[in-house]
């Protein structure tokens, strides 16, 4: 019986150094009273927005934001979708009618040496390609536009993007 009341004692001083030493505000109070480092209030979450553009290319932005609930902040993000979450962050996705700001700014068509419709990021060159798409028939292919694509056809806009793509899938290599 000594040995309980011991045991009870020395759990009641633990309690009390605890509270005296680590103020509450660290804390997130437990059942019974106890406290818990594992379980800090904090209302900040890290918000991983992912945008994904017509030509493939995915952009991520990071950022932490205050929040109330997990219901307030995906109010706030309702046109993107929840990918993933846990307790500390959130990943929303979302898909854009439109090319990437890189292709806005330096993004090109061009051919491979096998005859590969790529996009390149600037001048045409087999060490700047960003994404391949269809094999071209080259022998099909007017030399003007032949010439195009070795040269770089420049892509500013969405209505470039598709045009070329659209033009280029007549000459793709039709697989039997």
């Amino acid at each position: 019986m000594n040995f309980i009341m011991k045991v009870i004692m020395t759990v009641i001083a633990c309690g009390i150094f605890v509270q005296v030493f680590f103020p509450s505000e660290n804390f997130a109070k437990m059942p019974g009273g106890m406290v818990s480092l594992s379980e800090k209030q904090d209302p900040s979450v890290t918000i991983i927005l992912q945008r994904t553009y017509l030509d493939g290319e995915v952009s991520e932005e990071i950022f932490t934001e205050k929040t109330t609930s997990l219901e307030a902040t995906l109010q706030k993000y309702q046109d993107w979708q929840l990918v993933d979450r846990d307790d500390v962050q959130l990943v929303l996705h979302k898909r854009v009618d439109d090319i990437s700001p890189l292709l806005k700014t330096s993004g090109y068509f061009g051919v491979s040496k096998e005859g590969v419709l790529q996009i390149f990021k600037g001048i045409p060159d087999a060490r700047n390609v960003i994404h391949s798409f269809f094999q071209l028939d080259m022998r099909k292919l007017e030399s003007y536009k032949r010439q195009q694509l070795e040269r770089g056809i420049r892509i500013k806009s969405k209505e470039r993007y598709v045009e070329v793509l659209e033009t280029m899938k007549n000459y793709s290599v039709k697989k039997d």
